[in-house]
């Protein structure tokens, strides 16, 4: 039988990374605290990739997160903790015990069923609450996101969708009306209502910004770019003059 051309690559990344540990002096120096803020940055690379959908770029990035996956589980051997066997397979049982509706008897309508299991299937391992799962570390709006997704699955949330965005105007109400601190904690609640409204229409509030913070960008840059051209400073162009150039940079049709 041929040997699996995924198994054999598996197998040359882990024999580079023995090499890496053993003869590289930056490799060698590295430990799980050093390398905690490379793979968020990676992991925002591929989150950047994905957005653009540049698929060469999406294939660089996960071989990147890869490396740094097969990193840990080398240090975790080192320190005789774990190793890639016991992640790889300790992923593998979890996926098999979530899932049921494959490996078991238990039948499912759609995917709404499947993430109800799962969530109720984590209770029953042991979890304390449906939230422990979200991160601390999480950026506040996927972290709002994720929080009401995971208490939606066991039935904690609104009937009606009406009733959402009845909220969402309840909380814009309070935060125009309120003063001081208070302003900061309104407007809290009212990102986090409007989060929960984008879940009922199916968006992901993080995307939806993104596209926004992107758009945004160059629209700027554009405007950048045409004081440039004028031998001009930003602070020398009118607010009509930028709102012309921002304008043009939005395209017939666009908003």
């Amino acid at each position: 039988m041929t040997t699996d051309k995924r198994l054999l690559a598996f197998e040359r990344l882990l024999n580079i990374m023995d090499d890496l540990r053993e003869k590289c002096p930056w490799d060698k120096k590295q430990t799980f605290e050093s390398l905690r803020h490379l793979t968020i940055e990676e992991t925002y690379e591929l989150s950047d990739a994905i957005l653009q959908n540049d698929l060469k770029e999406v294939k660089k990035e996960l071989g990147d997160l890869m490396l740094h996956m097969v990193f840990y589980a080398k240090l975790g051997e080192e320190q005789n903790e774990f190793n890639i066997t016991d992640v790889l397979n300790g992923i593998c049982e979890k996926l098999i015990q979530r899932h049921p509706h494959i490996y078991g008897d238990v039948k499912v309508e759609n995917a709404e069923e499947v993430k109800q299991n799962w969530e109720q299937l984590k209770l029953k391992e042991g979890a304390r609450s449906v939230l422990a799962g979200v991160p601390n570390s999480l950026p506040s709006l996927v972290k709002a996101s994720r929080m009401q997704d995971k208490a939606a699955q066991v039935g904690f949330d609104w009937p009606e969708k009406h009733q959402v965005w009845d909220k969402v105007k309840e909380e814009m109400l309070e935060f125009e009306e309120a003063d001081g601190p208070e302003k900061e904690r309104e407007f809290g609640d009212l990102l986090f209502s409007l989060v929960n409204y984008a879940r009922w229409n199916n968006l992901n509030p993080d995307d939806a910004l993104e596209q926004t913070n992107q758009k945004f960008k160059k629209r700027f840059e554009a405007i950048e770019e045409e004081a440039r051209k004028q031998n001009k400073k930003m602070t020398d162009l009118s607010l009509d003059e930028m709102d012309e150039i921002w304008n043009k940079a939005k395209g017939p049709g666009k908003v």
